[in-house]
């Protein structure tokens, strides 16, 4: 693999390194307590925000914006929700989001959604929001809403093709986006010629790449089987044998997400969107190779 020109990226960076964390609403009391000593770890690093996901098909309503709003509240942090389409009418989703609104939430994750498992792939419900486009739309008329969307620069599997999935997003920022996130990906050059063709597109927000630091390789390649994102054989070998050794696998991780993020950065790229699965460690060590190192006033908030 060969990196592109940088003389082309290097003017979109135009100051220092930019991070942004995302997280899973806690099933239990205990996953709660894992994720706010996550939180504890990564808010000194100074992020420009953080987002809680929402589950496939709404259920995890209640739950993101318990924590989303906690964050608010008992943090120095920005904090950002996830919203989608899925199993709710536009009612309902409208006071999803005017709950937000009135509690002080400035930030969107606007998504289509994942269906609930068996439902047999998505449909809009009957008097809801039909896509993510539309969301958008409904949200601006609530408030004015910072809004961020998914991208996916190697396709979506529900897109038939890269055209197309050009044409969604657009319409996404024309509706009132402010910035894109991608799904994972491990090989830069994915993400390059992804921005590429989303230039040429006329698609001018930022397009920030999002990491996945993988300790379990199996479980990854499973999931990306079913959301379309490939696997790069050498990371098999990077993962042989480690099966039963937990904490070599964290620090391979730790070795190849940073090493991909300073490719990135290499090529101008001055902003990451980290998938943290509810775990500090490898995205604060990684984040500290990149330079990103706790910033005083921020750390004394989130331990106040």
């Amino acid at each position: 693999m060969t990196l592109p020109d940088t003389n082309a990226y290097a003017a979109r960076r135009p100051g220092p390194l930019k991070v942004s964390f995302e997280f899973f609403p806690p099933k239990t009391a205990e996953m709660e307590e894992s994720l706010w000593r996550s939180v504890t770890r990564l808010a000194p690093l100074g992020p420009r925000f953080v987002s809680v996901t929402y589950g496939a098909g709404g259920s995890t309503r209640e739950r993101t914006h318990n924590t989303v709003v906690r964050i608010l509240n008992e943090t120095g942090l920005k904090p950002a929700a996830h919203l989608t389409c899925v199993g709710a009418s536009k009612g309902e989703v409208d006071e999803v989001a005017q709950h937000y609104w009135q509690a002080g939430i400035r930030h969107i994750v606007a998504l289509r959604g994942d269906p609930q498992e068996g439902t047999g792939g998505f449909a809009p419900h009957p008097q809801g929001y039909a896509n993510s486009t539309d969301l958008i739309a409904g949200l601006k008329k609530i408030g004015d809403f910072e809004i961020s969307v998914g991208c996916y620069p190697e396709g979506h599997p529900d897109t038939a093709s890269p055209r197309i999935e050009l044409e969604h997003l657009k319409r996404k920022v024309d509706a009132g986006a402010t910035r894109c996130i991608t799904q994972y990906f491990f090989d830069p050059d994915v993400y390059f010629r992804f921005l590429d063709r989303a230039r040429s597109a006329g698609i001018t927000v930022p397009i920030v790449p999002g990491i996945l630091p993988v300790t379990n390789f199996r479980q990854v390649v499973k999931f990306s089987a079913a959301c379309g994102a490939s696997v790069p054989a050498w990371m098999a070998d990077m993962f042989d044998g480690l099966d039963d050794d937990a904490e070599t696998r964290r620090m391979v991780a730790a070795h190849m997400a940073a090493e991909q993020c300073r490719r990135l950065l290499s090529a101008g790229i001055d902003e990451f969107h980290f998938y943290t699965l509810n775990r500090a460690d490898l995205t604060y060590a990684i984040c500290h190779v990149l330079g990103v190192r706790p910033k005083p006033s921020i750390a004394g908030e989130a331990a106040a």
